[in-house]
C-alpha cells in the first residue's frame, strides 16, 4: 500500500511541474487583460497621399483636438497616483505602479511634476502627500 501512495504522490508532483508554466502564463495574461480592459482602441492613420511634410500630415493647420496638454482631470492616473500616495505615505514609484497595474516609467515622469504643482513631496525613496 505504501509503494502504491508514493507513487501516486509522485505523480501528483510530476503533474504539478508540468502544469506550473502555464499557471504562470494564466496569471501573466489574466492582468495583460486587466491593464487592456481600460484601454480604447485607435485607427492608425497613414500618410495622406500627396502631404509631404510633416505639418501637412499632422494638420498643423488644424486646431489640436483633445485637451489641452498639461491638464490633467480628476479621472487620471495622476489623480489615482496621488490619492495612493495620500493613503499609503512613504509609497514609492515600483510599488505605486504594481497597485495601479502600469509601468513605473509613466510614475518617474509625473510625480515630479506632481511635486511641483505642491500635491506631494518626495521623501528619500517614497513620497508623502504634500
Amino acid at each position: 500500500m505504501a509503494d502504491f501512495l508514493d507513487a501516486k504522490v509522485k505523480e501528483i508532483e510530476g503533474r504539478l511541474r508540468e502544469l506550473r508554466p502555464l499557471l504562470d502564463e494564466y496569471h501573466r495574461l489574466e492582468a495583460a487583460a486587466a491593464a487592456l480592459g481600460g484601454v480604447e482602441a485607435r485607427p492608425v492613420r497613414g500618410r495622406t497621399r500627396g502631404a509631404s511634410s510633416t505639418a501637412a500630415r499632422n494638420g498643423a493647420s488644424a486646431a489640436r483636438r483633445g485637451r489641452p496638454r498639461g491638464s490633467r482631470g480628476d479621472n487620471t492616473r495622476a489623480a489615482q497616483a496621488v490619492e495612493l500616495v495620500r493613503t499609503r505615505p512613504g509609497i514609492t514609484i515600483p510599488e505605486l505602479a504594481e497597485h495601479m497595474g502600469i509601468k513605473p516609467n509613466y510614475l518617474y515622469r509625473i510625480l515630479p511634476q506632481l511635486e511641483e504643482e505642491g500635491r506631494v513631496r518626495r521623501d528619500d525613496k517614497g513620497w508623502l502627500p504634500a
